[in-house]
């Protein structure tokens, strides 16, 4: 059978609001394209799993801000 691509599809069914950002081990921004046509915003948690959150929530674009800018330890 034919390859199954899992890069070309959303990785996101499902996104959460917001989360802790001392919960947040990395982030990765996912811009829309040919694969998804959402943008996607997916924590790496601290205990190891991972988190889709909704970018178009404000408390997700104030993680995004911050995580950017480099937080402080």
């Amino acid at each position: 059978g034919a390859p199954i691509a899992n890069e070309l599809r959303c990785q996101c069914l499902q996104t959460m609001a917001g989360i802790h950002l001392k919960n947040i081990q990395s982030l990765c921004v996912l811009p829309s394209g040919p694969h998804c046509t959402q943008t996607e915003v997916i924590a790496t948690l601290k205990n190891g799993r991972e988190a889709c959150l909704d970018p178009e929530a404000p408390l997700v674009q104030k993680i995004v801000q911050k995580m950017l800018k480099g937080v402080p330890k």
